[in-house]
């Protein structure tokens, strides 16, 4: 059995991107670790979600914990830096936060939360961090030395902005034809699934992780995020048709085995 490290940006991350993966390994009797970089202290909360006085770091520390447990992590730990925010915002300059950390601290806090554990692959994001976040760039960036540092195998978890684009514009397509108004937030997924800076494109991917076994438990640990993820997101009222095409497999890479033009996708994230 294998010790995997599945180490993410904000609460949330972790269900969003790699929650069926995880679920699948802890299945299967691997040993699944959650780290966090940060609590999430710059995400929108949703409207009414937070009790009075209480601060939105201590909610989504709560929220991970109980997605950590669904998704069957059998630990959970955090970094402890604080929420960069986006690229454009005036909280990336904030001493303590993610982006502003120096490389070789980053490495070295994972390192001590690491320092028991026999790692035999981690996970973290694609280089420009699937969409851009800093904290993911981070993410990705300290990921990266610490693997190197351990000789530890690396996997990128990535967005298949092929695939999100087809479910996007059917969604819109359905979503017009039934003479609704188009919500806000299946607008902004349209607008980020453009660019092309948005994820990676499926030739440049080596793994597709068929999730649809554990597709249920992935969905109960989005929900739990319920501080930033309304009732009515897209992530939430998705038909269990389109949120199986949607969210029904999880996309890696493996930065040292390319995939030839000949191969199949990889379904083992284990195997090169």
């Amino acid at each position: 059995m294998a010790t995997v490290v599945f180490f993410h940006a904000h609460p949330d991350d972790e269900a969003l991107s790699t929650g069926g993966t995880m679920a699948l390994m802890a299945e299967a009797g691997h040993r699944v670790i959650l780290v966090v970089a940060t609590r999430g202290e710059e995400g929108k909360p949703v409207e009414g979600v937070l009790e009075e006085g209480e601060e939105l770091e201590d909610r989504r520390s709560l929220e991970v914990e109980k997605s950590a447990e669904i998704l069957g992590a059998t630990r959970i730990e955090f970094l402890n830096y604080r929420d960069s925010g986006m690229i454009e915002s005036d909280t990336t300059n904030h001493p303590n936060c993610f982006w502003q950390a120096a490389k070789e601290e980053a490495v070295n806090r994972l390192s001590n939360i690491l320092s028991t554990e026999e790692v035999d692959l981690i996970v973290i994001y694609d280089p420009n961090g699937g969409y851009g976040h800093p904290d993911h760039i981070q993410v990705h960036r300290v990921g990266t030395q610490w693997a190197q540092e351990n000789n530890v195998r690396l996997r990128w978890v990535t967005l298949n902005r092929d695939a999100i684009r087809k479910v996007v514009e059917q969604t819109i397509n359905e979503t017009t034809e039934a003479g609704k108004e188009l919500d806000e937030d299946l607008t902004k997924r349209e607008e980020r699934s453009s660019e092309d800076s948005f994820g990676m494109a499926e030739k440049d991917i080596t793994h597709a992780i068929d999730v649809t076994s554990v597709l249920d438990r992935k969905r109960a640990a989005v929900v739990v995020h319920a501080s930033q993820i309304a009732p009515d997101s897209f992530f939430v009222t998705l038909g269990n048709d389109q949120y199986e095409k949607a969210f029904g497999r999880e996309w890696f890479v493996d930065p040292d085995a390319p995939r030839t033009r000949e191969e199949s996708l990889r379904s083992d994230l284990l195997l090169n």
